[in-house]
């Protein structure tokens, strides 16, 4: 079996785009260790994961505006002319599905929260608004879509991985260079 030459033909992206591609992706990995973390072990500092879990899940929210206005005003570099079309079409779905979940996520968390009648508070105290009053059947509802949110995001970050090391080993097409600046 033999791989394709490296035809590295994909254009970089833009430093921003690529700063707040890293920026959230950690963020993410972060954020869902610590989701999974209270969702199957209360007893673990459980009060603070909270706080961190609701601050980094509204700076997500802010960083994802900011990256949509980014993507807009900046496009992004082409997908390599050799690239299939069904895999170039999986790119475009793909990303749809990740910025949708990305942005679902927090908004269905604060909307949890605030059907349950908990106080939104950050880091520094800062409290933001509730989305809605308290509404303790749609709570236990959003809680169960928040979780199936979660576990739908792992399955499209390993997705994700998974598609940029076929680039980066096998295609050896520049996609995956693209990301990290090459």
């Amino acid at each position: 079996m033999s791989f394709p030459q490296n035809t590295g033909n994909a254009a970089p992206f833009p430093r921003l785009s690529i700063l707040l591609h890293w920026v959230m992706a950690a963020l993410i990995i972060i954020m869902l260790f610590v989701g999974l973390i209270m969702a199957h072990d209360s007893a673990v500092h459980y009060s603070s994961l909270f706080t961190l879990h609701r601050t980094v899940g509204f700076l997500l929210l802010l960083l994802v505006i900011v990256r949509l206005i980014n993507r807009f005003a900046n496009r992004t570099p082409a997908l390599p002319m050799d690239m299939p079309g069904p895999m170039k079409l999986a790119a475009h779905l793909s990303h749809i599905l990740l910025y949708g979940f990305i942005i679902a996520l927090p908004l269905v968390g604060w909307a949890m929260l605030s059907a349950g009648g908990y106080p939104i508070t950050l880091w520094g105290g800062c409290h933001i608004p509730p989305l809605m009053g308290f509404h303790p059947h749609l709570w236990g509802a959003l809680r169960c879509l928040h979780s199936l949110l979660a576990y739908g995001l792992i399955l499209l970050i390993l997705a994700h991985i998974g598609a940029a090391l076929l680039h980066g080993i096998i295609r050896r097409d520049g996609v995956m260079g693209s990301m990290l600046g090459r």
